[in-house]
């Protein structure tokens, strides 16, 4: 239903206005008169207080064109509020049906508030619209990715219990690595999800950046080396305020990032500080990131073929989303650009004192 009652209802009032002050201004011009003939008599005209029909014809046909007058401003003004609140009431209706595309009309935007509700209403259809596809991607993308180990999972063990696979210590490593492989996943889409919603906690403190950072080298070595690639860490930063932890994870996350998708050569890390912010990079010699996915980059479950991982898989899709969500939570931000060899550059950076969001 139109809000035709409101535009009736404004005419009215108009009306009721115009034909008030019609009949306030007869009703003051005969109460000046009767005091004037009553206090001032010797200054008054003796004449009729009756009026004469040229009179009341004029006063009957003001009146007339007042309240004519007030309609037609009461119609224009009607309509002026109605385009745009019509619009929201019915983009609303449509949005209460499942249609997220609905947008209103603001119409000539004379009526500034008005205007501002169409405005409104429209970026929150945007917003929802958006968290929507957003949900529906995420659903999608977190259902593809737990159906490959879950599959994994499901065979080996069902052919235990058959007995097609001999309980063997390969088999066995298999297995936890699937496992691993999901607890991971598990932990990179809870990080995120905190992150996105502002409750990512940190540990901050001081700590030795390069300890940590070595540590972790030491222990991704192996795997680096099976990949045809070797570390080369260049740790200047020293003792920084952070959650030591959360940069360890993200580290991890680049390097396991430069193993899948780099090819063979070095992964260089560098730690450092400049003036008043930490730098942590991680580099690699090639191929690069497709121009279309640069963008997206540190975007969930957005990546490109790991055509040089040498396990073929491919990775949650989350890694780097992990590392900008950290390093966001730190106050800083996360970049990535290509090197001059041809490679690619990711960098953290926050500040010195990071007090964390």
């Amino acid at each position: 239903m139109k809000l035709q009652g409101l535009s009736r209802q404004i005419a009215r009032t108009m009306m009721a206005i115009a034909f008030s002050v019609s009949l306030l201004v007869l009703l003051t011009s005969y109460a000046f008169f009767f005091l004037w003939q009553t206090y001032w008599p010797e200054n008054f005209e003796t004449s009729s207080a009756v009026p004469t029909a040229p009179e009341w014809l004029w006063m009957i046909g003001t009146t007339l064109v007042g309240v004519a007058l007030a309609v037609a401003v009461g119609r224009n003004l009607s309509n002026r509020i109605l385009v745009p609140l019509n619009s929201v009431a019915d983009s609303i209706r449509r949005v209460a049906q499942g249609d997220l595309s609905a947008r209103a009309d603001a119409g000539d935007r004379s009526l500034g508030e008005a205007a501002a509700l169409a405005d409104d209403f429209n970026q929150l259809a945007d917003k929802l619209q958006r968290m929507t596809q957003e949900q529906e991607f995420w659903n999608a993308a977190i259902a593809h990715e737990l159906r490959t180990p879950v599959t994994i999972l499901r065979g080996r063990l069902q052919g235990l219990a058959e007995g097609v696979f001999e309980p063997q210590e390969a088999l066995f490593q298999t297995l936890l690595t699937q496992v691993d492989g999901l607890a991971r996943l598990i932990e990179d889409m809870r990080v995120v999800g905190l992150a996105e919603s502002g409750h990512l906690d940190l540990d901050l403190r001081e700590a030795d950046l390069d300890e940590v950072l070595r540590d972790l080298l030491d222990f991704c070595e192996p795997t680096l080396r099976a990949a045809g690639q070797a570390a080369v860490a260049v740790l200047q930063a020293g003792t920084v305020r952070c959650d030591p932890m959360r940069i360890r994870q993200a580290l991890l996350a680049l390097i396991d990032n430069a193993r899948r998708h780099a090819v063979a050569g070095r992964v260089t890390v560098q730690s450092r500080q400049e003036g008043d912010q930490v730098c942590l990079s991680v580099e690699d010699e090639g191929p690069g990131i497709a121009a279309a996915l640069a963008p997206h980059v540190f975007t969930a479950f957005r990546r490109q073929p790991a055509a040089h991982a040498p396990d073929g898989h491919k990775g949650s899709g989350l890694g780097l989303a992990v590392v900008a969500a950290i390093a966001h939570a730190h106050g800083g931000q996360a970049t990535c650009q290509p090197t001059p060899r041809g490679g690619t550059r990711f960098e953290l950076r926050w500040p010195v004192g990071a007090a964390g969001l």
